[in-house]
Protein backbone atom coordinates (compact mmCIF):
# COMPACT_ATOMS: atom_id res chain seq x y z
CA UNK A 1 0.00 0.00 0.00
CA UNK A 2 2.77 2.45 0.94
CA UNK A 3 4.60 2.07 -2.35
CA UNK A 4 1.38 2.25 -4.39
CA UNK A 5 0.38 5.53 -2.73
CA UNK A 6 3.86 7.04 -3.11
CA UNK A 7 4.01 5.95 -6.75
CA UNK A 8 0.62 7.56 -7.37
CA UNK A 9 1.81 10.76 -5.67
CA UNK A 10 4.94 10.77 -7.79
CA UNK A 11 3.04 10.35 -11.07
CA UNK A 12 0.51 13.07 -10.27
CA UNK A 13 2.96 15.58 -8.84
CA UNK A 14 5.58 15.17 -11.52
CA UNK A 15 3.20 14.94 -14.47
CA UNK A 16 2.93 18.69 -14.99
CA UNK A 17 6.69 19.34 -14.84
CA UNK A 18 8.18 20.61 -18.07
CA UNK A 19 11.25 18.93 -19.50
CA UNK A 20 13.11 22.22 -19.49
CA UNK A 21 14.65 23.47 -16.28
CA UNK A 22 12.33 25.92 -14.57
CA UNK A 23 13.32 29.47 -13.70
CA UNK A 24 12.90 28.70 -10.01
CA UNK A 25 15.71 29.85 -7.77
CA UNK A 26 16.28 27.11 -5.24
CA UNK A 27 18.61 26.79 -2.35
CA UNK A 28 21.53 24.48 -3.05
CA UNK A 29 20.76 21.11 -1.45
CA UNK A 30 22.49 20.66 1.86
CA UNK A 31 25.25 18.10 1.88
CA UNK A 32 26.51 16.47 5.02
CA UNK A 33 29.32 14.00 5.26
CA UNK A 34 28.21 10.43 5.81
CA UNK A 35 31.29 9.75 7.87
CA UNK A 36 32.89 12.18 10.28
CA UNK A 37 36.52 11.85 11.31
CA UNK A 38 35.75 13.20 14.75
CA UNK A 39 32.60 14.11 16.67
CA UNK A 40 31.35 17.65 16.97
CA UNK A 41 32.79 19.60 19.87
CA UNK A 42 30.49 20.19 22.83
CA UNK A 43 30.31 23.90 22.03
CA UNK A 44 29.43 23.30 18.37
CA UNK A 45 26.77 20.75 19.22
CA UNK A 46 25.24 23.00 21.86
CA UNK A 47 25.02 25.92 19.43
CA UNK A 48 23.46 23.78 16.69
CA UNK A 49 20.86 22.29 19.02
CA UNK A 50 19.99 25.76 20.33
CA UNK A 51 19.11 26.93 16.86
CA UNK A 52 16.51 24.16 16.60
CA UNK A 53 14.55 25.43 19.62
CA UNK A 54 11.65 27.91 19.34
CA UNK A 55 9.93 28.91 22.57
CA UNK A 56 7.09 31.11 23.69
CA UNK A 57 7.70 34.03 26.02
CA UNK A 58 5.19 32.90 28.63
CA UNK A 59 3.49 36.04 29.99
CA UNK A 60 6.38 38.46 29.47
CA UNK A 61 5.74 41.94 28.11
CA UNK A 62 9.25 43.01 29.12
CA UNK A 63 12.53 41.26 29.96
CA UNK A 64 13.73 41.81 33.54
CA UNK A 65 17.48 42.02 34.13
CA UNK A 66 17.55 38.80 36.20
CA UNK A 67 15.22 36.86 33.87
CA UNK A 68 16.18 33.20 33.32
CA UNK A 69 15.46 33.64 29.62
CA UNK A 70 18.38 36.09 29.37
CA UNK A 71 20.71 33.34 30.60
CA UNK A 72 19.29 30.83 28.10
CA UNK A 73 19.65 33.31 25.27
CA UNK A 74 23.26 34.13 26.18
CA UNK A 75 24.04 30.41 26.34
CA UNK A 76 22.68 29.95 22.83
CA UNK A 77 19.91 27.58 23.92
CA UNK A 78 17.21 29.50 22.03
CA UNK A 79 17.24 30.08 18.29
CA UNK A 80 13.74 31.49 17.87
CA UNK A 81 10.90 32.97 19.92
CA UNK A 82 7.19 33.41 19.23
CA UNK A 83 5.05 36.38 20.21
CA UNK A 84 1.44 35.94 21.31
CA UNK A 85 -1.22 38.49 22.18
CA UNK A 86 -0.45 38.06 25.89
CA UNK A 87 3.03 39.51 25.21
CA UNK A 88 1.51 42.79 23.99
CA UNK A 89 1.17 45.50 26.61
CA UNK A 90 -2.23 47.19 26.72
CA UNK A 91 -0.56 50.59 26.85
CA UNK A 92 2.18 51.83 24.52
CA UNK A 93 1.74 48.49 22.78
CA UNK A 94 4.06 48.98 19.79
CA UNK A 95 6.75 50.75 21.80
CA UNK A 96 6.75 48.12 24.55
CA UNK A 97 6.76 45.16 22.15
CA UNK A 98 9.57 46.65 20.09
CA UNK A 99 11.60 47.12 23.30
CA UNK A 100 10.97 43.52 24.36
CA UNK A 101 12.08 42.19 20.98
CA UNK A 102 15.15 44.42 20.96
CA UNK A 103 16.15 43.19 24.43
CA UNK A 104 15.76 39.55 23.32
CA UNK A 105 17.90 40.09 20.23
CA UNK A 106 20.57 41.90 22.24
CA UNK A 107 21.13 38.79 24.37
CA UNK A 108 21.33 36.29 21.50
CA UNK A 109 24.78 35.42 20.06
CA UNK A 110 23.08 34.46 16.77
CA UNK A 111 20.16 36.68 15.66
CA UNK A 112 16.81 35.17 16.59
CA UNK A 113 13.86 34.32 14.44
CA UNK A 114 11.19 36.46 16.09
CA UNK A 115 7.94 34.87 14.96
CA UNK A 116 4.21 35.47 15.21
CA UNK A 117 0.93 34.00 13.95
CA UNK A 118 -0.43 36.84 11.83
CA UNK A 119 -2.77 35.27 9.29
CA UNK A 120 -5.46 37.88 9.84
CA UNK A 121 -9.09 37.50 10.87
CA UNK A 122 -9.35 35.36 13.99
CA UNK A 123 -5.63 34.51 13.93
CA UNK A 124 -4.54 38.09 14.51
CA UNK A 125 -2.30 38.95 17.50
CA UNK A 126 -1.58 42.59 16.57
CA UNK A 127 -5.16 43.77 16.93
CA UNK A 128 -6.49 47.20 16.04
CA UNK A 129 -7.47 47.79 19.68
CA UNK A 130 -3.73 47.97 20.45
CA UNK A 131 -3.19 50.49 17.67
CA UNK A 132 -2.02 48.05 15.00
CA UNK A 133 -3.17 47.75 11.39
CA UNK A 134 -6.25 45.91 10.19
CA UNK A 135 -5.67 42.46 8.69
CA UNK A 136 -8.71 40.62 7.29
CA UNK A 137 -8.98 36.86 7.14
CA UNK A 138 -7.65 34.65 4.36
CA UNK A 139 -11.25 33.65 3.63
CA UNK A 140 -12.19 37.28 3.05
CA UNK A 141 -9.23 37.87 0.74
CA UNK A 142 -9.79 34.61 -1.09
CA UNK A 143 -13.42 35.46 -1.73
CA UNK A 144 -12.36 38.84 -3.12
CA UNK A 145 -9.52 37.19 -5.06
CA UNK A 146 -8.21 40.64 -5.88
CA UNK A 147 -4.40 40.89 -6.06
CA UNK A 148 -4.39 44.59 -5.18
CA UNK A 149 -6.38 43.99 -1.99
CA UNK A 150 -4.20 41.10 -0.85
CA UNK A 151 -1.00 43.03 -1.49
CA UNK A 152 -2.37 46.18 0.17
CA UNK A 153 -3.27 44.46 3.44
CA UNK A 154 -0.22 42.20 3.49
CA UNK A 155 2.25 45.01 2.82
CA UNK A 156 0.69 47.09 5.61
CA UNK A 157 1.08 44.15 7.96
CA UNK A 158 4.63 43.31 6.85
CA UNK A 159 5.73 46.94 7.26
CA UNK A 160 4.43 46.84 10.82
CA UNK A 161 6.13 43.52 11.55
CA UNK A 162 9.46 44.85 10.30
CA UNK A 163 9.15 48.00 12.43
CA UNK A 164 8.48 45.89 15.53
CA UNK A 165 11.43 43.58 14.84
CA UNK A 166 9.35 40.52 13.90
CA UNK A 167 11.15 38.81 11.03
CA UNK A 168 9.14 35.66 10.37
CA UNK A 169 5.38 35.17 10.12
CA UNK A 170 3.57 31.85 10.51
CA UNK A 171 1.54 32.58 7.39
CA UNK A 172 0.16 32.13 4.82
CA UNK A 173 -2.12 29.21 5.62
CA UNK A 174 -2.40 27.15 2.43
CA UNK A 175 -4.92 24.63 3.73
CA UNK A 176 -7.81 24.07 1.32
CA UNK A 177 -11.26 24.92 2.65
CA UNK A 178 -12.66 21.50 1.75
CA UNK A 179 -14.66 20.69 4.87
CA UNK A 180 -17.11 23.42 5.84
CA UNK A 181 -17.55 21.78 9.24
CA UNK A 182 -13.84 22.05 9.97
CA UNK A 183 -13.65 23.98 13.28
CA UNK A 184 -10.00 25.00 13.09
CA UNK A 185 -9.64 25.96 9.40
CA UNK A 186 -12.85 26.66 7.47
CA UNK A 187 -15.03 27.91 10.32
CA UNK A 188 -12.15 30.06 11.56
CA UNK A 189 -11.84 31.72 8.12
CA UNK A 190 -8.23 30.59 7.73
CA UNK A 191 -8.46 29.13 4.22
CA UNK A 192 -8.37 31.29 1.09
CA UNK A 193 -10.47 28.79 -0.86
CA UNK A 194 -11.27 25.17 -1.64
CA UNK A 195 -9.68 25.79 -5.03
CA UNK A 196 -5.93 25.04 -4.92
CA UNK A 197 -5.32 27.52 -7.75
CA UNK A 198 -6.83 30.40 -5.76
CA UNK A 199 -4.98 29.32 -2.61
CA UNK A 200 -1.66 29.26 -4.48
CA UNK A 201 -2.29 32.64 -6.12
CA UNK A 202 -3.29 34.31 -2.84
CA UNK A 203 -0.43 32.72 -0.89
CA UNK A 204 2.14 33.89 -3.44
CA UNK A 205 0.75 37.43 -3.15
CA UNK A 206 1.00 37.20 0.64
CA UNK A 207 4.60 36.01 0.38
CA UNK A 208 5.41 38.84 -2.03
CA UNK A 209 3.96 41.41 0.35
CA UNK A 210 6.03 40.05 3.24
CA UNK A 211 9.22 39.83 1.20
CA UNK A 212 8.81 43.46 0.14
CA UNK A 213 9.68 44.34 3.75
CA UNK A 214 12.19 41.56 4.39
CA UNK A 215 9.83 39.39 6.45
CA UNK A 216 10.01 35.64 5.91
CA UNK A 217 6.96 33.38 5.73
CA UNK A 218 5.91 29.82 6.53
CA UNK A 219 3.42 27.67 4.62
CA UNK A 220 1.16 25.58 6.84
CA UNK A 221 -0.11 22.97 7.77
CA UNK A 222 1.65 20.25 5.74
CA UNK A 223 0.39 17.95 4.21
CA UNK A 224 -2.99 19.66 4.55
CA UNK A 225 -5.41 20.29 7.45
CA UNK A 226 -8.36 21.54 5.42
CA UNK A 227 -10.24 18.26 5.16
CA UNK A 228 -10.10 17.51 8.90
CA UNK A 229 -13.12 17.63 11.19
CA UNK A 230 -11.24 17.88 14.52
CA UNK A 231 -8.87 20.45 16.04
CA UNK A 232 -5.40 18.98 16.72
CA UNK A 233 -5.04 21.38 19.66
CA UNK A 234 -7.53 19.08 21.40
CA UNK A 235 -6.40 15.60 20.37
CA UNK A 236 -5.61 13.10 17.64
CA UNK A 237 -6.77 14.06 14.14
CA UNK A 238 -7.04 11.25 11.59
CA UNK A 239 -7.75 12.44 8.05
CA UNK A 240 -6.90 9.19 6.28
CA UNK A 241 -10.31 8.86 4.65
CA UNK A 242 -10.94 12.59 4.04
CA UNK A 243 -7.61 13.87 2.73
CA UNK A 244 -7.29 14.63 -0.99
CA UNK A 245 -4.09 14.72 -2.99
CA UNK A 246 -4.88 18.22 -4.27
CA UNK A 247 -4.10 19.47 -0.75
CA UNK A 248 -0.45 19.13 -1.78
CA UNK A 249 -0.79 21.29 -4.88
CA UNK A 250 -0.21 24.70 -3.24
CA UNK A 251 2.98 23.36 -1.62
CA UNK A 252 4.15 21.87 -4.90
CA UNK A 253 3.54 25.05 -6.88
CA UNK A 254 4.91 27.50 -4.32
CA UNK A 255 8.03 25.41 -3.78
CA UNK A 256 8.56 25.31 -7.56
CA UNK A 257 8.16 29.09 -7.73
CA UNK A 258 11.26 29.48 -5.55
CA UNK A 259 9.40 31.65 -3.02
CA UNK A 260 8.92 29.14 -0.21
CA UNK A 261 10.92 30.16 2.86
CA UNK A 262 9.75 27.44 5.24
CA UNK A 263 7.01 24.88 5.87
CA UNK A 264 5.16 23.97 9.06
CA UNK A 265 3.94 20.43 9.68
CA UNK A 266 0.49 19.43 10.88
CA UNK A 267 -0.24 17.09 13.78
CA UNK A 268 -2.57 15.06 11.58
CA UNK A 269 -2.55 11.32 10.84
CA UNK A 270 -2.86 10.00 7.30
CA UNK A 271 -2.36 6.24 7.17
CA UNK A 272 -2.25 6.28 3.38
CA UNK A 273 0.83 8.52 3.45
CA UNK A 274 2.43 6.82 6.46
CA UNK A 275 1.29 3.26 7.11
CA UNK A 276 2.61 3.46 10.70
CA UNK A 277 -0.06 6.14 11.25
CA UNK A 278 2.19 8.67 12.95
CA UNK A 279 1.18 12.35 12.91
CA UNK A 280 2.86 14.25 10.06
CA UNK A 281 5.16 16.11 12.47
CA UNK A 282 6.62 12.79 13.62
CA UNK A 283 6.49 11.02 10.26
CA UNK A 284 9.60 10.43 8.15
CA UNK A 285 7.53 9.23 5.15
CA UNK A 286 5.60 12.52 5.15
CA UNK A 287 8.36 15.00 5.99
CA UNK A 288 11.36 13.37 4.36
CA UNK A 289 9.92 11.19 1.61
CA UNK A 290 7.09 13.47 0.41
CA UNK A 291 8.05 17.04 1.35
CA UNK A 292 11.80 16.77 0.85
CA UNK A 293 12.27 14.03 -1.75
CA UNK A 294 9.06 14.21 -3.78
CA UNK A 295 8.35 17.96 -3.60
CA UNK A 296 12.08 18.74 -3.47
CA UNK A 297 11.91 21.21 -0.59
CA UNK A 298 15.40 21.88 0.79
CA UNK A 299 14.47 24.56 3.32
CA UNK A 300 13.54 24.77 6.98
CA UNK A 301 10.71 22.66 8.34
CA UNK A 302 9.02 23.89 11.53
CA UNK A 303 6.83 21.74 13.74
CA UNK A 304 3.45 22.96 14.84
CA UNK A 305 3.32 23.46 18.60
CA UNK A 306 4.70 20.31 20.24
CA UNK A 307 2.54 20.99 23.30
CA UNK A 308 -0.73 20.58 21.43
CA UNK A 309 -2.69 17.62 22.79
CA UNK A 310 -2.38 15.60 19.59
CA UNK A 311 1.32 15.22 20.40
CA UNK A 312 1.79 15.92 24.11
CA UNK A 313 -0.96 13.61 25.34
CA UNK A 314 -0.05 10.67 23.14
CA UNK A 315 3.69 10.43 22.42
CA UNK A 316 5.63 11.81 25.38
CA UNK A 317 8.16 14.64 25.26
CA UNK A 318 11.37 12.73 24.61
CA UNK A 319 9.83 10.33 22.09
CA UNK A 320 8.10 13.16 20.20
CA UNK A 321 11.34 15.14 19.99
CA UNK A 322 13.24 12.11 18.73
CA UNK A 323 10.63 11.17 16.13
CA UNK A 324 10.18 14.72 14.81
CA UNK A 325 13.91 15.41 14.36
CA UNK A 326 14.50 12.03 12.75
CA UNK A 327 11.53 12.69 10.48
CA UNK A 328 13.26 15.81 9.15
CA UNK A 329 11.84 18.65 11.26
CA UNK A 330 14.43 21.40 11.80
CA UNK A 331 12.84 23.73 14.37
CA UNK A 332 10.66 22.51 17.25
CA UNK A 333 8.01 24.92 18.54
CA UNK A 334 7.10 24.96 22.22
CA UNK A 335 4.67 27.85 22.64
CA UNK A 336 4.09 27.27 26.38
CA UNK A 337 0.42 28.19 26.04
CA UNK A 338 -0.31 25.54 28.65
CA UNK A 339 -0.87 25.32 32.39
CA UNK A 340 2.03 26.64 34.45
CA UNK A 341 3.05 23.16 35.59
CA UNK A 342 3.23 21.94 31.97
CA UNK A 343 5.51 24.69 30.69
CA UNK A 344 8.95 23.66 29.53
CA UNK A 345 12.13 25.70 29.34
CA UNK A 346 14.57 25.89 26.46
CA UNK A 347 17.16 24.38 28.81
CA UNK A 348 15.01 21.26 29.29
CA UNK A 349 14.39 20.90 25.56
CA UNK A 350 18.07 21.41 24.80
CA UNK A 351 19.11 18.78 27.37
CA UNK A 352 16.64 16.27 25.93
CA UNK A 353 17.92 16.70 22.37
CA UNK A 354 21.54 16.49 23.49
CA UNK A 355 20.82 13.32 25.46
CA UNK A 356 19.27 11.74 22.36
CA UNK A 357 22.31 12.70 20.28
CA UNK A 358 24.75 11.33 22.84
CA UNK A 359 22.81 8.05 23.00
CA UNK A 360 22.92 7.75 19.22
CA UNK A 361 19.12 7.91 18.85
CA UNK A 362 19.60 11.11 16.82
CA UNK A 363 22.69 11.32 14.62
CA UNK A 364 25.05 14.30 14.88
CA UNK A 365 24.88 14.92 11.13
CA UNK A 366 21.09 15.21 11.43
CA UNK A 367 21.61 18.14 13.84
CA UNK A 368 24.21 19.68 11.54
CA UNK A 369 21.84 19.38 8.59
CA UNK A 370 19.15 21.34 10.41
CA UNK A 371 21.64 23.95 11.57
CA UNK A 372 22.80 24.61 8.02
CA UNK A 373 19.23 24.99 6.78
CA UNK A 374 18.36 27.34 9.63
CA UNK A 375 21.41 29.52 9.10
CA UNK A 376 20.76 29.68 5.36
CA UNK A 377 17.25 30.97 6.07
CA UNK A 378 18.47 33.45 8.67
CA UNK A 379 20.89 34.88 6.10
CA UNK A 380 18.36 34.92 3.26
CA UNK A 381 17.69 38.43 1.93
CA UNK A 382 15.28 39.92 -0.60
CA UNK A 383 15.53 42.69 -3.17
CA UNK A 384 13.52 45.37 -1.40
Amino acid sequence: MKFRILFLLFIILISCKTKEKTSQTRTTPIKTSKARSKPLSEDSLDIMIGQMILVGLNDRTFLPENDSLRKELRAGKVGSVIVFEKNISKTKSAETLKKLIGDLQAEAPIPLFVTIDEEGGKVHRLKEKYGFVKMPSAQYLGNLNNPDSTLYYTRNLAKELKELGINLNFAPDVDLGLNKENPVIYKAGRSYSADPGIVTKQALLSIEGHHDFGVKTILKHFPGHGSSSVDSHLGIVDITNQWKIMELWPYRDIIRSGNCDAVMTAHIINCHLDTTCLPATLSRPIVNDILRDLLQFDGVVFSDDMQMNAISKNYGLENAIKLSINAGVDILLFGNNVHLEDRISATQIHATIKKLVRSGEIKENRIEESFRRIMALKHKTFNQ
